[in-house]
């Protein structure tokens, strides 16, 4: 019998007793089913020669594989059905599986995402076939720019939409299967990576739960946090163990914000001045004095009454021209007050779109004397960190002087992706450039890619020379993202988050006392 007929027997009377013993097999567990089987004797197996056993091992191999394959999927399968209304066993909602992490792999147009089926719709519309004999359709932005192959003398034909996927990438990249044939030496140079891009984007909606977007709390002081790239940071920060490249490039798509940021700010930061440090003696100057506010020293504060102790205004970090970043969740921004636990920190955004994917969150505050830029302010993430978001350009708020005055020791603007050299984007920079400046703090600025960088840093140097100091020269970012985007404009145009990183301020002069003449 099974033990919990042993407990009735053992609280119940005799009579009862008794009926329960006298019941049929069938009620008892399965353990006691087992017991009253009978088995059969096993029988002699004649004895086989090491190739038969061999050829008999091998034969069974690719039946034995198809057999545990579907064992793992009915048992998935099983997890998935046996909670009611997509609930985990520990009752968080899961949305249901739509794909398996070997099942991530299809064409854009034939998707069973419908979002991705529609992004293909928009490619379709929107994106121009690249190869070189169709004629320009925009001014190329870089060398490596789709539109610089085309030239006039052989560029004869009309521009014509993308219409045909690559089966290897399932991203629509040129007209015509004829094109791609003819460019696939072009194109093979970017396949794999769109492959990936692929991937990801059904990963991301493929309805799994992600282990990597579970993040740690503060960080304690006996731990010193290792900035010298992902791994060692998400070791010291005792994220979960992060053991797939796919989900290493999903974790960093949103972590490389604030890691941006602090791997600049921090006092373990893996630039300085040392050689290749890519660090200048301005930079440092500048660094330092913020150092020094984000890492207090202790001062004893506690709970109570004895422990009161006054505290520094908070640093503020201004976003400008904020858009992606800003709908981030607060969790994840979290992280960058936690690699300065003693610090108050107020982060700023700043933008015309600094309210985009947030439509939560409208309408936005009514104008009034007590807020008159319409700030939403929130106030109540962490008793550390507080977020103000604007949606309006810097250079209103900064003739308003709403944010003076600065301070080098606590105030600090971030730049993501800005685009100042942008043709597109450059003339709303001239304005803001100069205020910019006016105010000697530090200024960190991001890129999509090299020649993106590069181009925003050749067009400071040139609008304000003499009147900057470069603070970190430009380089690749060690706290980018692993996780490269598509520009759905171009499919040939591929790009990662926060690739590069430069930092430069106002020019400030030091003034000397001037020399004694003696007749």
């Amino acid at each position: 019998m099974c033990l919990r007929c042993v407990r009735q027997l053992a609280g119940s009377s005799r009579q009862a007793a008794k009926r329960i013993a006298q019941s049929p097999v069938k009620n008892f567990s399965t353990a006691a089913k087992r017991q009253h089987k009978v088995f059969p004797e096993p029988q002699q197996q004649p004895k086989q020669s090491y190739a038969q056993q061999a050829r008999q091992w091998s034969s069974k191999q690719p039946a034995q594989k198809a057999a545990a394959q579907a064992a793992q999927y009915q048992h998935d399968d099983y997890e998935t059905s046996r909670y009611p209304a997509n609930l985990s066993p520990y009752g968080e909602y899961r949305a249901p599986l739509l794909l398996r992490p070997d099942n991530l792999f299809h064409s854009f147009s034939e998707s069973p995402i419908p979002e991705i089926r529609r992004r293909a719709q928009f490619m379709r519309q929107n994106a121009y076939c690249p190869h070189k004999s169709h004629k320009p359709t925009r001014q190329a932005q870089s060398p490596r720019d789709s539109e610089a192959r085309k030239k006039p003398e052989i560029s004869k034909a009309p521009p014509a939409y993308v219409d045909f996927e690559c089966p290897d990438c399932g991203v629509p990249v040129y007209c015509c299967e004829d094109h791609w044939a003819d460019d696939y030496e072009a194109h093979i140079e970017i396949c794999d990576t769109l492959k990936q891009i692929n991937e990801d984007d059904h990963d991301l909606r493929s309805g799994r739960w992600f282990h990597e977007f579970e993040y740690p709390g503060p960080q304690i002081d006996e731990i010193l946090v290792n900035m010298t790239n992902w791994d060692t940071f998400l070791y010291t920060r005792q994220f979960e163990a992060i053991n797939e490249d796919r989900s290493m490039r999903q974790a960093t798509r949103l972590l490389t914000y604030p890691a941006t940021i602090g791997s600049v700010l921090h006092e373990l930061s893996p630039y300085s001045v040392k050689r290749d440090g890519r660090l200048t003696f301005e930079g440092l100057k500048s660094l330092s004095a913020l150092r020094y506010t984000l890492h207090p020293p202790r001062t004893g504060q506690g709970m109570d009454i004895a422990g009161l102790r006054l505290q520094s205004p908070p640093v503020r970090i201004f976003c400008l021209g904020a858009r992606a970043e800003s709908s981030l969740p607060r969790d994840v921004w979290m992280q960058l007050s936690y690699l300065f636990g003693r610090a108050n920190i107020h982060l700023i955004f700043i933008g015309p779109e600094s309210m985009a994917n947030r439509d939560a969150e409208y309408p936005l505050p009514e104008r009034t004397p007590e807020n008159p830029f319409g700030a939403i302010v929130e106030d109540r993430i962490s008793d550390k960190m507080k977020i103000t978001t604007y949606v309006d350009y810097f250079h209103t708020l900064h003739e308003a002087n709403l944010f003076y005055p600065y301070d080098p020791y606590f105030d600090c603007f971030m730049l993501f992706h800005p685009g100042l050299g942008h043709p597109a984007s450059a003339h709303e920079w001239e304005e803001t450039l100069p205020q910019l400046l006016s105010t000697k703090v530090p200024i960190i600025c991001t890129g999509y890619t090299d020649w993106d960088m590069q181009r925003d840093w050749k067009w400071v140097m040139e609008k304000c020379a003499g009147e900057v100091d470069l603070l970190m020269e430009p380089g690749e970012n060690r706290f980018r993202s692993l996780r490269w985007d598509l520009n759905d404009m171009d499919p040939m145009d591929i790009s990662c988050g926060n690739w590069g990183v430069w930092a430069f301020r106002g020019k400030r002069y030091v003034l000397l006392p001037a020399e004694k003449e003696y007749y």
